[in-house]
């Protein structure tokens, strides 16, 4: 794949995370006190869910930013790791109801592949 391809593909993918995280995460702290009390029924503290809503909305505005494009991805796919377990154990509808966070999740990777270093520095 020509670097130029590669880096339209990335960009792409990287715009629709952003949307979906900053929107995801804007949802969670503009209704504080529900997200709170939903992570608080999974048997999380529910200051986690106000955590994960900021990790969340800082996470996408990362991906938009060219020096922070992997740390926000790394960050974001932790967050998706957790929350596909949560779909898998917890959350009632399992799996099925968690599609949104495994796309997202493939994505994320895809989108730190993509950005990765490939060229070998010389020293």
């Amino acid at each position: 794949m020509s670097p130029s391809v590669r880096n339209i593909i990335a960009w792409i993918l990287q715009a629709l995370l952003a949307a979906f995280f900053i929107y995801g995460g804007s949802k969670k702290l503009l209704n504080l006190d529900g997200t709170m009390t939903m992570f608080g029924q999974l048997g999380l503290p529910g200051w986690f869910g106000g955590f994960i809503g900021v990790a969340e909305l800082l996470g996408g505005i990362g991906l938009l930013i060219p020096r922070t494009v992997r740390l926000a991805a790394i960050g974001l796919i932790i967050i998706m790791l957790g929350a596909v377990f949560m779909h898998a154990t917890k959350i009632p509808g399992g799996l099925a109801n968690g599609v949104p966070a495994i796309v997202s999740l493939v994505l994320l990777v895809v989108v730190l592949v993509l950005r990765s270093r490939t060229e070998v520095r010389s020293v």
